[in-house]
Parts: C-alpha cells; sequence; structure tokens
C-alpha cells in the first residue's frame, strides 16, 4: 500500500466513532449501543496506529514515536481530570491507579511481548543500549519520586503529599521529562536511531499533504478513543464491580484502552525487526505518562484544594521495584529473545492477577 494514498478505512472508521459519541445521549446506557461502541473503539485505534506510522515515516525516529507518545498521553491525562475531578475523594487514586498500571503494561506487557514476537521471529534483536539505559534511569527516577516516596513523606499521613510538596513534585517530573525529550531529539538523537537500517528505510516518505491529513485524523482518532472509553466507563465499573474485583482495576482498564495505539504499533515493529522503534515507543509513553501526568494533576490538585493520593500500597511498591529491576538487566546487553519477553509477560501476569485477586 502506497503511503501517499489515504485508505477509506482509515478516515471512515474515526467518522462512525464520533458519530457513536453524538448519539450516546439518544441511545443511553442499551447493551446494543455498547457493544457497536466497542467496536468503534477497536477500530479508531487500528486507524490511530495507522496515521501515526504515516507520520513517523515522514518525520524519522525518534521524533516520529515522541508523536505518538505525546498525542496519547495529552489525551490520557485530559480523560483521567475528566473523570477525577467530578469524582471528589471517591476517585482521589485514579490518577496514582492509571500511572501505575500504564507503567506495567508498558514496561512489562508492551515490552514483554514486542520482545516475544521479536525473538520467535527473529530469534535475537539487537537495539541501543545508551538509548535504553538512559530511558530506564528517568524512568526509575519518576517512579520512586512520584509513586513510592508520598508513602514515606512525613507532613501529611498516609500517601498523600502537602500541596508545597505536591507541586515541588509536579516540577521535578516535568524537569526529568523535559531534558529527557531534549537528549532523545536533539542532544543525544544517536542513541535513539537503530545501528542498521530497517526493512522500509529506503521507502519513499508520505507526501506533506497526506502527513498533515493524517496529523487531523490522528488527533481525530485519539479524542474519539477517549470518548469511547468514557462512554464505556460506567459498564466497566459496575462489571468490575459485579466480579467483586478492587477498584484500583477500573485504572487498568483505562490505562489499557488508552495505551492500545501504541502497543499495537510497538508490536508490529518489532515483528517487522525494529526493536529499537518499539523500544522507543514503550518506554518514550511510560515517560510520558509519568511526566506529563502527575505535574498537570498536580498543578490542579494544588490550586482546587482537592486530596489526591500518589503512594502506593506495599504490594504494588513491591512489583514497581521487580518491573524496573528485570527491566535495567533486561535492556543491559542491547540483545534480546524470548526469554527476557517470556519474564515480562509473567511479570505482566502477576501484576493483573493480583489486581484483581488481591
Amino acid at each position: 500500500m502506497s503511503l501517499n494514498t489515504i485508505p477509506r478505512w482509515t478516515w471512515a472508521l474515526p467518522v462512525i466513532a464520533w458519530g457513536a459519541m453524538f448519539a450516546s445521549p439518544f441511545a443511553g446506557e442499551a447493551t446494543l449501543f455498547l457493544l457497536l461502541v466497542g467496536m468503534a473503539l477497536a477500530g479508531t485505534v487500528f486507524a490511530a496506529v495507522h496515521h501515526a506510522e504515516v507520520i513517523a515515516h515522514r518525520v524519522g525516529e525518534p521524533f516520529g514515536t515522541l508523536v505518538l507518545a505525546l498525542a496519547v498521553t495529552v489525551i490520557e491525562v485530559a480523560l483521567i481530570i475528566s473523570v477525577m475531578l467530578p469524582g471528589g475523594e471517591a476517585k482521589a487514586a485514579l490518577a496514582r491507579d492509571t500511572v501505575f498500571a500504564a507503567i506495567m503494561i508498558v514496561c512489562n506487557g508492551i515490552v514483554g511481548l514486542c520482545l516475544l514476537l521479536g525473538g520467535l521471529r527473529h530469534r535475537e534483536q539487537d537495539f541501543q543500549l545508551r538509548g535504553a539505559s538512559t530511558a530506564m534511569t528517568v524512568l526509575a527516577s519518576l517512579s520512586v519520586l512520584t509513586l513510592i516516596l508520598p508513602s514515606y513523606a512525613q507532613s501529611i499521613p498516609g500517601p498523600f503529599l502537602g500541596s508545597t510538596q505536591l507541586a515541588f513534585i509536579g516540577v521535578v517530573s516535568l524537569l526529568l521529562y523535559g531534558t529527557f525529550v531534549f537528549v532523545q531529539t536533539i542532544r543525544h538523537r544517536d542513541y535513539f536511531l537503530a545501528e542498521g537500517s530497517s526493512a522500509d528505510a529506503h521507502a519513499a516518505p508520505p507526501s506533506l499533504r497526506v502527513t498533515w491529513i493524517s496529523v487531523g485524523l490522528l488527533l481525530l482518532c485519539l479524542v474519539a478513543v477517549v470518548g469511547l472509553a468514557k462512554l464505556l466507563s460506567p459498564a466497566v465499573e459496575r462489571a468490575v464491580a459485579g466480579f467483586g474485583a478492587p477498584e484500583a482495576v477500573v485504572g487498568i482498564v483505562i490505562a489499557g484502552l488508552v495505551l492500545l495505539p501504541e502497543g499495537i504499533a510497538a508490536a508490529r515493529a518489532a515483528r517487522a525487526d525494529r526493536l529499537q522503534t518499539s523500544l522507543n515507543l514503550a518506554l518514550g509513553s511510560a515517560l510520558a505518562t509519568i511526566g506529563l501526568t502527575i505535574p498537570t494533576v498536580a498543578i490542579i490538585f494544588v490550586f482546587t484544594g482537592k486530596p489526591l493520593l500518589l503512594g502506593l500500597p506495599m504490594k504494588e511498591t513491591v512489583l514497581l521495584a521487580l518491573t524496573l529491576l528485570v527491566g535495567s538487566m533486561s535492556l543491559a546487553t542491547g540483545r534480546t529473545t524470548v526469554l527476557q519477553g517470556i519474564v515480562h509477560l509473567v511479570i505482566f501476569a502477576s501484576f493483573f492477577f493480583f489486581a484483581v485477586v488481591p
């Protein structure tokens, strides 16, 4: 398929998704309508992946993967805030649960799937060790400062931070993420580029017109994904409550829905022997999730004075520490096999199992 043509389904599916959002006030929560919303959501995710890949091929790496990571994270922040603010104290932990779930999904689910698929098809895959090490260093720092340290601060009892502490954590999170983006895209861009040429490295890039159309359609797709996810969230919350699962599972579902475009794009890149692109997408999205979500939520909750629960309980702290440790070790050689993929997927399965059965 030529990159200078726009497949019909890539714009038709977002149109259907937007139609479903406009029809929601009239359709209510009928089972058939919710089924249609779920199908539209899945189709729109695939359309978003297509447009992100068109943009990525035009602007090159690592800018292409950064586009999708930033776009998805901005929409994720909007979804979290739109659910948290009306929910009051009952939703005080939603940002923490969603950010933690995003880290576990990305660093174990998506990375594990990419390493497994790539290993099954290509036996061993190479990537830039310097880039992965840089990303893991920033990810470990952000994770501990935002999700573990609040449980041990003493100004306010419990896993909370005072307004001054919250503002400080927001500033340092934004500083760390901003510095990482500067290093990734300008100062040490070569750390995040594959050493060999990929299979489509010499394919003609899309025209400027097609690229701008894909930019617009990508934004429409991402907003539609969030809108449809919000339509489905009450049904998801009822289903979670019906199964007797903890409310934290709602954060996992939100993070999973929003991260679907990046997950699919990363898996496809790994199968095409472009593991560097997969890791750029995965680790970049985990960093963007913390580096943009925490500062934004911190600013809003400092000014509104509402409680914001950030510190993780002990079980989740152990899983996060295991994820960071294993991630640093499995990406420490610059080469991966199916073994690293299986290890990460087992950790992800453990995270999901103990979230549903605490």
